[in-house]
């Protein structure tokens, strides 16, 4: 599952990197939650979440049935 996701984060990697943003894999636990850290533009940005919930979750939820949740964590 750790390609898949990494490959799909590949996939919203160019939108995160046009507003000077990214996002970096930290963990994908048993029960289908996949920790992120916002780095970049996107770790203060006020649209964080919706960046989160709007975008990464969404585009990963939509590729890999698997993936329950997707979680900014620090670190």
């Amino acid at each position: 599952m750790k390609e898949k996701v990494l490959t799909a984060l590949e996939a919203v990697r160019p939108f995160l990197q046009i507003d000077g943003g990214d996002v970096e894999l930290v963990n994908i636990t048993g029960d289908g939650i996949v920790e992120v850290k916002l780095v970049g533009a996107c770790a203060s940005c006020p649209m964080s979440i919706m960046t989160l919930r709007g975008g990464i979750e969404r585009a990963l939820m939509l590729e890999i049935p698997e993936v329950r949740r997707v979680e900014a964590v620090a670190g």
